[in-house]
């Protein structure tokens, strides 16, 4: 043991002086202050800033709230009205008024007919926006949109394979939305339409509306193709044609063989799964040379 706490001249001097710097530090720490100045604050100043950015943040969010853009009343239909907060009783009313072919032709019209509560109309009437043709008089404000689109004949209608969507919205019943969806639905296909009855395809137009597009345009340079022989077509020709799958394809082959060939349109209706309400666009890729009648 005593070899343990022997320790040499010099041994004793280095811990004496350990002894010194530990007892120095230890002083340094406690007695001399670290510590950074106080950061002073103008509370005012951090008052109004506070302020300013609480009014950011809430502008922020009134101009991320959905925005109620201008609309046509006469195309409200259940979602919309819903959405706008009219009751059911409210919308029935309207569509029950539109079912007799009239049009809503003021906001006051609308009102007298919905007979929606005054708070509700004076939130949604300032963003109704009737057509411009619409004159506000008494012998004309009940005259129906078709009253203003008189068929032409077909020299006189412009080519819709060439129209602009401007030009289509002059007529009645389509806007800035429709006219845009018809040109790029146009557009997909190279050389444009290839019968009027592709409008059919087209999201949201109606029958009505079309029926005005084609009193006006019609297509006078339709797109080219190569129709396919419904009696000698094989399974692959057919797949190729819109709405037409591999299973409606083999139908319609088995159905031939059965029938010994089609004789007529009407024979094609009678294909299992076959989408009759899409018959107008097949046959715009079919040729029936053996047909007796359409």
């Amino acid at each position: 043991m005593k070899s343990h706490f022997t320790f040499s001249k010099n041994q004793r001097n280095g811990i004496f002086l350990l002894v010194v710097l530990i007892v120095v530090f230890q002083s340094i720490y406690v007695f001399v202050d670290f510590s950074s100045e106080d950061i002073k604050v103008n509370k005012t100043q951090l008052a109004f800033f506070e302020k300013e950015v609480d009014s950011l943040r809430l502008l922020k969010l009134e101009e991320a709230k959905p925005k109620m853009k201008p609309f046509n009343p006469n195309y409200i239909d259940d979602y919309k009205g819903s959405a706008l907060g009219m009751t059911t009783d409210e919308i029935d009313r309207l569509l029950a008024f539109r079912k007799q072919n009239k049009w809503i032709n003021s906001s006051e019209q609308f009102k007298a007919v919905t007979q929606i509560s005054d708070s509700l109309f004076n939130v949604i009437s300032p963003y109704f926006k009737f057509p411009n043709w619409v004159d506000t008089s008494a012998e004309k404000k009940s005259k129906p949109y078709s009253n203003h689109n008189t068929p032409k004949s077909y020299s006189q209608k412009d080519d819709l394979n060439k129209v602009t969507a401007q030009q289509l919205q002059m007529v009645n019943g389509v806007g800035k939305v429709l006219s845009e969806r018809i040109i790029k639905y146009r557009n997909t296909f190279v050389g444009g339409f290839i019968s009027d009855v592709q409008l059919e395809e087209v999201y949201g137009l109606s029958p009505e509306v079309i029926q005005k597009i084609t009193n006006t345009f019609t297509v006078k340079t339709p797109k080219i193709i190569q129709k396919i022989d419904l009696n000698t077509s094989t399974v692959e020709d057919l797949v190729t044609i819109p709405y037409i799958d591999y299973d409606l394809a083999y139908e319609i082959i088995e159905q031939r063989q059965l029938r010994a060939g089609y004789k007529s349109w009407n024979d094609l209706l009678k294909v299992k799964d076959f989408p009759v309400n899409k018959i107008n666009i097949i046959r715009l890729y079919l040729l029936l040379e053996k047909k007796i009648n359409e």
